[in-house]
């Protein structure tokens, strides 16, 4: 990890602890807060978790195409080609599913930095400032939203665009895999929110 998108370290041990007064404890709890804030919910993190959900439906979306394509060849080479579908579909879904689930676990790690820090000392004031109530709602109702897509994605459309005279196995999965990126990001995105909005209330209680 560079140092340039290290996160903020936790606050030192109570023995090796050596602020010259209360104020400047403060300010360093002030400045590891709202840093680690901003990593959690910020306009950035938004965006970045956005286009990883992005390059992770457009990789199944291919995948998908090989997916429904295997389900209509009727030679070598149209298989050939459903195949190459597939390999070209994974090398995106692959990185994706990598960087989304190492920003999970980095959202964890700045969370349990967030609570070390606030457990540290008080400061009303300042603890307001990290509610972000816009950027909670917009979480909030992203994750609504994919997890509602996802899981119409995963039961209805399946039933709806297979059968008899319409898609096969191949379609049926494509909606299943598609639906479940998103209702799995979807969850993410409502731990994140309705974790920090409950932080941010303990905060300020």
């Amino acid at each position: 990890m560079s140092p340039r998108t290290a996160l903020p370290p936790p606050p030192p041990p109570a023995e090796i602890q050596s602020w010259p007064d209360h104020e400047a404890r403060l300010a360093d709890r002030a400045r590891a807060m709202t840093e680690l804030n901003r990593r959690l919910i910020g306009g950035t993190r938004l965006v970045v978790f956005l286009m990883w959900l992005a390059v992770l439906e457009l990789g199944w979306g291919i995948c998908g195409a090989g997916l429904i394509a295997l389900d209509d060849s009727i030679d070598p080479f149209a298989g050939m080609f459903s195949f190459f579908l597939l390999g070209l579909g994974l090398c995106a879904v692959v990185p994706a599913v990598f960087f989304l689930a190492r920003g999970a676990r980095r959202d964890r790690e700045a969370r349990d930095r967030l609570i070390r820090w606030a457990a540290l000392d008080g400061d009303r004031a300042a603890d307001a400032r990290l509610r972000e109530p816009v950027l909670g709602v917009v979480w909030l109702l992203l994750a609504f939203a994919l997890c509602a897509v996802g899981l119409w994605l995963s039961l209805a459309a399946p039933a709806e665009a297979t059968g008899p005279g319409r898609g096969g196995y191949g379609t049926a999965a494509y909606f299943v895999g598609a639906g479940l990126g998103l209702w799995v990001s979807g969850m993410t995105a409502a731990v994140k929110a309705v974790g920090h909005y409950r932080l941010a209330v303990r905060l300020v209680a």
